[in-house]
């Protein structure tokens, strides 16, 4: 996105974030259509400034403080996650970890795994197993649509087993 909007204004993200402060506008909505209509922005270059200059995008949060957040009253729930991060970074050391706002992706070159602390009890973990039949415990993709093609619902440390380990190794292995 910053590379387009720098070729299609001829103007950088920090220099448009620059011109949404002078014109003092607070308020995301105020400055997308503010950006759209007194300099032909589309909505989602619109969005992106407004985001950044309201440094309310995840990016603009550290990645410690996005995971605090994903399990602030879920603290129980954060140790089947840093178990789950333990056995992926065993695969390689080509694994990316994202933090969002409400999850984190796990990316090889294409993202093969997301971790959702869904509920205060449950983590969703979504995989990318393309033409995986599901069953009882490997479900289909549920809430996380066409991100993943499976999930798999983990109540307690325990859930993290041998047969969860090769299914997220044969996502990362397929992420290339």
């Amino acid at each position: 996105m910053e590379k387009g909007l720098l070729e299609k204004t001829g103007k950088s993200l920090k220099q448009w974030v620059e011109v949404v402060k002078i014109a003092k506008i607070d308020k995301h909505k105020m400055i997308i259509d503010f950006l759209k209509k007194e300099h032909g922005f589309t909505h989602g270059y619109a969005n992106f400034v407004a985001l950044k200059a309201r440094k309310s995008d995840a990016a603009s949060i550290d990645d410690q403080d996005l995971l605090y957040a994903q399990y602030k009253n879920k603290e129980a729930l954060k140790p089947i996650y840093e178990k789950l991060v333990d056995e992926i970074e065993k695969f390689g050391a080509d694994v990316t970890k994202t933090p969002k706002k409400d999850s984190v992706s796990m990316i090889r070159k294409k993202q093969f795994a997301l971790v959702k602390p869904a509920t205060k009890t449950r983590i969703d973990l979504g995989l990318k197993l393309k033409g995986k039949p599901v069953d009882a415990r490997l479900q289909a993709s549920g809430p996380f649509g066409t991100m993943c093609t499976h999930r798999v619902l983990l109540s307690e440390i325990s859930d993290v087993d041998d047969e969860l380990i090769d299914w997220l190794r044969e996502a990362y292995e397929a992420a290339v």
